[in-house]
Formats: C-alpha cells, structure tokens, sequence
C-alpha cells in the first residue's frame, strides 16, 4: 500500500516555474513506478510524466518535453515534478500516481495509488 500527498501548486505568471511534491508513506516505495497526470476543467486526464522505480528512467508528454522535469528520491520517500517555462494551458490539478513494478505507462488506468492533487494555475 502506498499513501501519497501531493504540494507545491500555486498561481504563477506565464513564463514562470513551480516545483511539484508528492511524498509517499511505505517502506517498499522504491519498488514502485510513479507518475504526474493533470486535469483541467471539463477535460480527461492526461498523462504528463512517468518515473521509474530508481529514478534514471523518465518519460513525458510531448507538450512538457523540454520544459519539466520528473524526479524521484527514494530515500525521502519523495517524487517531484519541476515546471519551467509554465504557459496557461499548463492549468489544471495535478496527480501524483504509483502503481508496483519498475516501470510505467501513460495510461491512468495502470496506477492503482493516487495522491488528492495539487491545483497548479499559469495566469498573468
């Protein structure tokens, strides 16, 4: 069972950066893939960017590719997510996501432990 808390949302001008956390309960969290999805108003949710177990394997959304970052320290029980470069169309909650096993997918359906999200707003 993996617990997560996510933080670090906020309201910032276009062209600004926030710094997403997600801290996990479990002592097993290193055997678990992670991942950030995010949610706007009226839309499904989205797949943003994945993290393996160990940390050296991440995958984006070719719309953040370039732009945010996805990490993890194992140690600290911790998953981040640094967004630079934020646009408005970045707005939405953002979910910190496991599932067991090293590697992830885009899909939401693969993550069986959700974090409450974090609601992230790019305006100016």
């Amino acid at each position: 069972q993996v617990q997560l808390v996510e933080s670090g949302g906020g309201l910032v001008q276009p062209g600004g950066s926030l710094r997403l956390s997600c801290a996990a309960s479990g002592r097993t969290f290193s055997t678990y893939a992670t991942a950030w999805f995010r949610q706007a108003p009226g839309k499904e949710r989205q797949f943003v960017a994945s993290i393996s177990c160990g940390g050296r394997y991440t995958y984006y959304e070719d719309s953040v590719k370039g732009r945010f970052t996805g990490s993890r320290d194992n140690a600290k029980s911790a998953v981040y997510l640094q967004m630079n470069s934020l646009k408005p169309e970045d707005t939405a909650v953002y979910y910190c996501a496991a599932k067991s096993g090293c590697y992830g997918g885009v899909r939401a359906n693969e993550y069986h432990y959700w974090g409450q999200g974090t609601q992230v707003t790019v305006s100016s």
